[in-house]
């Protein structure tokens, strides 16, 4: 069963987004590749920093399926 969270793009940093997660739980920030979200959102990857999104959490504990709130 997937979770979905919102999460904010705190910061790019070269080919990566640093997001972290708006829940109780989450722990440090992570980063993934800015591209597949940028293009999964529909906005340049540039414009991704400070963007508020959803996510869902699959089974490996991992961000999937972003798309705007």
């Amino acid at each position: 069963m997937t979770e979905t969270v919102r999460v904010r793009v705190v910061l790019l940093f070269g080919d990566q987004a640093q997001i972290k997660a708006d829940a109780s739980d989450a722990e440090e920030p992570v980063f993934y590749p800015a591209a597949p979200i940028a293009e999964a959102v529909g906005v340049p990857v540039k414009e991704l920093a400070g963007m508020r999104l959803l996510a869902d959490v699959d089974e490996r504990e991992e961000l999937t399926n972003w798309r705007l709130p």
